[in-house]
């Protein structure tokens, strides 16, 4: 049978009731004859719980000190599940990331994985165990331990996955898959059957949280077949169905692109605007506004620069919403004046809006659609960004939810 490896996440794991369900449902694959390695997250809460104890004890804590506390939380977990399956005569062993060993960069608290040492996990594997590898962290070459951000059980999951080669990564969350919207902004938003790592990639950085950005990178670069479905279902439902639940992140010549137009309507109410007004039209400009605000450590989005007029011109972009403040604040003290700008305005109360899918490579008429629709709805699009299979717009955020049922129903989403 095939290696499979099986991430569950924090809520997954949220209580010795649903640790012992998990362990059913791992016992219920292995029992078919399959490898399974397991990559939990902490319990749920429990990573904030720690967290906030440091704060308690600092108000800047040491990142090497934060990666060792926030670390015990799946160590926890893999240790709970791997007796739960004992529990019920299953072979089945624990480890934390530095004893596989998961290597990483010395980024603490933002770590990158480098490498994964998979003997020590194949031979657990042959001898008929279920491996249980802590999510979320690894080790520098240093030997300290590392954690890779929030999220990064995701990462770890697929990483896994593609050294040793899996047949298939399942990622077991609150949720049933991917859906053409949140279900709770659009009632009859359907459940995605399988969708591109391209689209999922678009639709996670644009405001999707049903998977960690960078593990859809891992997976679309190692092309890991992932698949995302929910742990709330009974773990004893029969093997054969739940195999095929879901939705599954594959590759475009698995998909019928012909058929779907648009994949999926994103958004994102974590956008703030920043328009730095009458700065001298020459070269090098762009650079001076970012370059400062990147300096800052501040991610940027949507760009716009505008047309100069009499050697003057305006230059807006976003940022995200938790960034806004200390981004003004870069700005008026090193950009304003140095560049000589005539002033800089924000906005804190816009939202991104995005329509996703690779049909739109293979399709006219998209762009102007989704304006159509706007427009009829008299919602004002204040930017508009592309990529080849994305189109986002930046619209006051007291229109987002109305934009995004819209758009969900112009572009035909609720039908199969």
């Amino acid at each position: 049978m095939a290696l499979i490896v099986h991430k569950y996440g924090g809520t997954s794991m949220g209580s010795p009731e649903r640790i012992k369900n998990v362990a059913k449902r791992v016992a219920k694959w292995h029992d078919a004859g399959h490898q399974i390695v397991v990559v939990p997250s902490a319990m749920s809460g429990e990573t904030n719980r720690l967290l906030g104890l440091a704060k308690e004890i600092t108000a800047q804590p040491d990142p090497r000190e934060l990666d060792m506390l926030a670390s015990t939380g799946e160590q926890a977990s893999v240790a709970l599940l791997a007796m739960a399956l004992q529990a019920i005569g299953k072979q089945a062993v624990s480890y934390a990331g530095w004893q596989v060993a998961i290597k990483t960069d010395s980024a603490h608290t933002k770590a990158r994985i480098r490498s994964i040492d998979d003997t020590k996990v194949r031979q657990d594997l042959d001898a008929g165990k279920v491996v249980i590898i802590t999510g979320f962290q690894g080790i520098d070459e240093l030997g300290n331990i590392t954690t890779l951000g929030r999220g990064g059980s995701d990462t770890s999951a697929v990483a896994v996955a593609a050294a040793l080669q899996a047949a298939e990564c399942l990622i077991y969350t609150d949720v049933d898959g991917v859906y053409t919207t949140d279900p709770r902004v659009v009632s009859d938003a359907r459940r995605l059957k399988t969708v591109t790592f391209e689209e999922m990639l678009e639709m996670a950085s644009l405001g999707s949280k049903v998977l960690q950005i960078r593990s859809v990178e891992f997976a679309g670069n190692y092309k890991m077949p992932t698949r995302v479905l929910s742990s709330l279902t009974d773990p004893l439902m029969p093997l054969e169905e739940e195999a095929i639940s879901g939705t599954l992140i594959s590759f475009e010549e698995d998909t019928k692109m012909e058929q779907a137009t648009i994949t999926g309507i994103a958004f994102n109410r974590d956008e703030t605007k920043i328009t730095v007004l009458g700065v001298p039209d020459r070269p090098g400009i762009a650079y001076q506004i970012l370059g400062a605000v990147a300096d800052a450590n501040i991610e940027v989005d949507m760009i716009i620069q505008n047309q100069s007029v009499d050697g003057k011109t305006d230059f807006t972009f976003t940022v995200p919403r938790g960034e806004y403040t200390k981004a003004m604040a870069v700005l008026n003290e090193k950009v304003k004046t140095h560049i000589g700008a005539a002033n800089i305005t924000g906005d804190a109360k816009v939202s991104k809006v995005s329509v996703v899918g690779v049909g739109m490579r293979s399709h006219v008429g998209i762009a102007s659609q989704m304006f159509r629709t706007l427009s009829e709805e008299g919602i004002n699009i204040q930017m508009i960004s592309t990529s080849e299979i994305k189109i986002s717009v930046l619209i006051d955020e007291k229109y987002m939810e109305l934009a995004v049922r819209a758009l969900h129903k112009a572009f035909g989403l609720e039908s199969a």
